[in-house]
């Protein structure tokens, strides 16, 4: 998948899970969720990123608000704050897939692929049926470490989770390049 359709998807399942969060956690006080309409999302990233900050500054064991905010950051496109937010969660709670996946990706995006792995391993553990974290090793395999080898064994494994459906062709389709020297 091209970063921007990787992006796309994140974010609105990141809006979906914040409206989720929202609704089913009045009690945290959490901003209420913006209008969207069938047109492109209006997302004010740093006013959810002020709300955010002061529930965690008043309510440090607040988990919810911790991804909130770390999702926030990914999405703004603040990498390192998103991981010390995303570290703060885990701190909580350790055994989250994806939480685990996306501090991840922005450990990826910093280069540090062990860290990325080792995110990704273990979200995967945690979940052997969970398909981002799959599909985000194989990217960090393939283009971080140009390992195509274990690249193709976290996409086959993928596509044993997913094997329909857009992600499971672009899967093959990154396969199919990679093995035919595209």
């Amino acid at each position: 998948m091209k970063k921007e359709t990787i992006l796309l998807v994140v974010v609105f399942s990141v809006v979906g899970m914040l409206v989720g969060l929202m609704l089913s956690n009045s009690k945290e006080k959490v901003a209420p969720a913006t209008q969207v309409s069938s047109a492109a999302p209006t997302i004010n990233y740093q006013q959810k990123i002020r709300s955010l900050e002061e529930i965690v500054a008043k309510e440090p064991e607040n988990r919810k608000a911790w991804v909130e905010l770390g999702h926030n950051y990914f999405d703004s496109d603040q990498p390192m704050k998103a991981i010390e937010a995303y570290d703060k969660a885990l701190e909580m709670d350790g055994n989250d897939p994806n939480v685990l996946t996306d501090q991840g990706i922005m450990y990826r995006r910093f280069g540090w692929h062990d860290k990325a792995i080792a995110n990704f391993k273990k979200a995967n553990s945690l979940n052997p049926e969970h398909p981002q974290s799959l599909y985000n090793l194989g990217i960090v395999y393939r283009d971080g470490l140009q390992d195509k080898e274990k690249a193709k064994e976290a996409w086959t494994r993928y596509l044993q989770v997913v094997p329909a459906g857009p992600g499971a062709d672009k899967v093959r389709t990154m396969l199919d390049h990679m093995e035919n020297g595209h």
